[in-house]
C-alpha cells in the first residue's frame, strides 16, 4: 500500500469508527449539544504527516545501490580488460624487438663466419702459391697465377673483369681518378693491406681483388654480374 503504514490504517480506521458512531448516535436521538450539529472528529494531520513510505524507499535505495554496484563492477572489468590488451600488445612488441635483435645477431655472426672462411681461404691460397718475385711479368705469367689463386670455377669471371679493368696490366694507372693495378683499385694504396709490394708483384694484387670480389659481392661471378649491369664494380 503506496505511502500509508499499519499505523496510518490504524488512525484512518479509528477516524472512520468515530464518525459512523456520532451519526447514529444522532439518529436515535442522543443529545449532542445546544447546536444539534454532528461534530466529526478527524485524525491528527501530525500523526499522518508521520507516516513514512518505508517499502517505496527501501526499493529504491537497493536499486540505487545495484545499480552502483553493477556500474562499479562494469568499469572494473572494463580497466581489467584494458589493462589485459596493453600487456598483450606490450608483449607482442617485446616478441618482436626480441626477435629483430636476434636476427640481427645471426646475420651478423653469419657475415663475420663468412668473413672468417674468406680470410682463412685467401690465406691458405696464400701459403700454397707463393711465387718467385720477378723484376716484371708477362700477361701469360699474371693469368697464370690468377688461376692458381682464384681457382678455375671462378676465373673466367675474374679474368673478364680485369681485361675491362686493366687489360691485365699490373702496372696500369689511371691518371685521372688514382686507380691502379689489375683489377683498378681505387685508390690504389688499399692493396697495401695484401701486401707491401702491391705496385709490383701481381700476385699481391690478384689477393685484393679476390678478396674484394668476395667480401662485396660473394665472388668474382657475382662482381662481375653486377659490372655488366653498371659498367663498374
Amino acid at each position: 500500500m503506496t505511502g500509508i503504514s499499519v499505523r496510518g490504517l490504524a488512525v484512518a480506521s479509528a477516524t472512520a469508527v468515530t464518525t459512523v458512531g456520532a451519526a447514529v448516535g444522532v439518529a436515535s436521538g442522543e443529545d449532542q449539544g445546544a447546536s444539534g450539529d454532528i461534530e466529526v472528529v478527524s485524525a491528527d494531520s501530525t500523526l499522518l504527516a508521520e507516516i513514512p513510505a518505508g517499502t517505496n524507499a527501501q526499493l529504491h535505495t537497493a536499486s540505487l545501490t545495484q545499480q552502483a554496484e553493477s556500474q562499479s563492477s562494469a568499469a572494473t572489468a572494463d580497466a581489467l580488460r584494458a589493462a589485459q590488451e596493453a600487456a598483450r600488445l606490450q608483449a607482442a612488441e617485446d616478441a618482436h624487438e626480441r626477435r629483430a635483435a636476434e636476427i640481427q645477431a645471426e646475420e651478423q655472426a653469419e657475415e663475420q663466419a663468412r668473413q672468417d672462411a674468406l680470410e682463412a681461404q685467401n690465406a691458405s691460397a696464400s701459403a700454397s702459391t707463393d711465387f718467385a718475385v720477378q723484376a716484371s711479368y708477362t700477361k701469360a705469367e699474371v693469368q697464370a697465377m690468377a688461376r692458381q689463386i682464384v681457382g678455375a670455377d671462378q676465373f673466367q669471371c675474374f679474368s673478364n673483369i680485369v681485361d675491362h679493368e686493366s687489360g691485365w696490366d699490373y702496372t696500369a694507372s689511371n691518371p685521372s681518378s688514382g686507380a691502379y693495378g689489375l683489377v683498378q683499385a681505387l685508390p690504389g694504396s688499399k692493396m697495401a693491406s695484401a701486401g707491401a709490394d702491391w705496385q709490383t708483384n701481381p700476385a699481391t694484387q690478384i689477393r685484393w681483388g679476390l678478396n674484394y670480389m668476395d667480401s662485396r659481392y660473394g665472388s668474382p661471378c657475382g662482381a662481375w654480374d653486377f659490372w655488366q649491369a653498371n659498367g663498374w664494380y
